[in-house]
């Protein structure tokens, strides 16, 4: 898979414009980003299918907090539905930073997201569920047909990436740099290790895919394509588990204050405070050339890239860049 994110921040028809231009460029895949202060990714979704042809889509990550698993469920089967089949549910524990603003308790990612997976295979499967967990269902189900969908679990730590390799279809590691994605090849190993008969059954293990999803900031001009990488790697650095940071020799305190900023809606002072270090630990920034030899290196270890955003000072633009590369 070679995919890109879009993220909702403009128009919705904007939006789809941007994916008939990844289409043109021969693009797999699009990844619709999800923060409730953006455009809803679901409709930006529907205006996805209806504007492309071919190239799967899904949510990049949808998360189940925010919404009840059994109605993301559904939604997921409806944009499918809706794009004759193209449709990939991407679903993972969501952005702690932002999550914060809405009162969410952020307790047992792992099981959630794990529970919700379950739950809508069964239901996409046309049964009844019955589910008392990280959240409760009686008796629900969708009074329509759906297809099986591929789930791919966004990850970060070590306990969700194994998960993902053990029960998943794919997982979208969010990860830029060649040195976290040789550790996540290992976590994604030891999960494939535990994975359950039944799912080798449904996809085999060969199948698994395991997905860099990597922030790129791409542009002719490289410090404009490393200014514009700013917003992405805050959240990124604002959220991020400890050990990422021992990995790079990051300030981890620093990064904290990052995450506060994103919380109290700060953003200008969050995005001022991302480090050179921080750039080149969590964006593939540069000229297409410096982003080619990264994501060379990268899949070394990974199956798959997905771009994600911001992809560049100028978005069209770079989306062509990157079909440009020839992976």
């Amino acid at each position: 898979m070679l995919g890109i994110e879009l993220t909702p921040e403009e128009p919705v028809d904007r939006i789809a414009e941007y994916a008939a231009t990844a289409e043109a460029a021969n693009l797999d895949a699009i990844f619709a980003s999800h923060h409730y202060n953006n455009r809803d990714e679901f409709i930006a979704l529907a205006a996805i299918a209806d504007a492309t042809d071919d190239i799967h889509l899904g949510p990049g990550v949808t998360n189940p907090y925010e919404t009840h698993p059994v109605t993301l469920a559904s939604r997921m089967a409806t944009l499918d539905e809706l794009a004759g089949g193209r449709g990939v549910f991407g679903v993972g524990p969501g952005d702690r930073a932002t999550l914060a603003n809405l009162g969410v308790d952020h307790e047992k990612p792992l099981r959630r997201v794990l529970e919700t997976m379950r739950v809508a295979r069964r239901l996409w499967d046309g049964e009844r569920i019955d589910h008392d967990g990280t959240f409760a269902a009686d008796d629900a189900g969708l009074n329509y047909d759906a297809r099986s969908i591929p789930v791919y679990v966004g990850a970060q730590g070590p306990h969700m990436t194994r998960m993902a390799a053990k029960h998943a279809d794919g997982v979208l590691y969010n990860g830029s740099h060649p040195r976290d994605i040789g550790w996540a090849a290992d976590r994604v190993a030891e999960g494939l290790t535990e994975r359950p008969s039944d799912r080798d059954d449904r996809v085999g293990r060969a199948a698994f895919d395991f997905v860099a999803y990597a922030s790129v900031s791409v542009a002719t001009d490289r410090d404009r394509a490393r200014e514009a990488a700013r917003p992405p790697v805050a959240f990124i650095a604002g959220s991020a588990p400890d050990p990422v940071f021992s990995r790079h020799d990051l300030d981890a305190d620093r990064a904290a204050e990052i995450g506060e900023a994103i919380s109290a809606g700060e953003f200008r002072e969050a995005f001022a405070a991302v480090t050179p270090a921080m750039i080149d630990a969590f964006c593939l920034a540069g000229t297409p050339e410096t982003v080619a030899d990264r994501v060379d290196t990268i899949l070394d270890d990974a199956d798959s890239i997905v771009f994600g955003s911001p992809l560049g000072p100028d978005v069209e633009e770079a989306i062509e860049l990157l079909g440009d590369l020839g992976l």
